[in-house]
């Protein structure tokens, strides 16, 4: 089981993350990206924040408690101009 290092939004920019996807099931990601526009909605109307457990190129995992601003193609946009790969999104609560 892998440890998981909880970080502040801040740290993210001190991470580098690779183009591998982190989920390889296809029912997963339909299942992330739907969790996320689900944190986006809720980061927006409500200002509530949502936890993203992700992980960085060297394979480590990391969790973050942050408002989802807003969900792209390829990034999901932070408080704080903060950005994360959706692809290295292992789950969003």
């Amino acid at each position: 089981m892998k440890t998981i290092e909880k970080i502040e939004k801040e740290k993210i920019d001190e991470l580098r993350f690779s183009k591998k996807e982190v989920l390889e099931d296809e029912k997963e990601r339909k299942i992330r990206n739907f969790e996320l526009m689900r944190a986006q909605a809720i980061g927006n109307l409500l200002r509530s924040k949502s936890t993203i457990t992700f992980e960085d190129a060297n394979g480590k995992t990391f969790q973050i408690n942050t408002t989802v601003w807003a969900v792209g193609d390829k990034f999901v946009s932070l408080k704080c101009n903060r950005h994360i790969p959706i692809n290295a999104i292992l789950v969003v609560d």
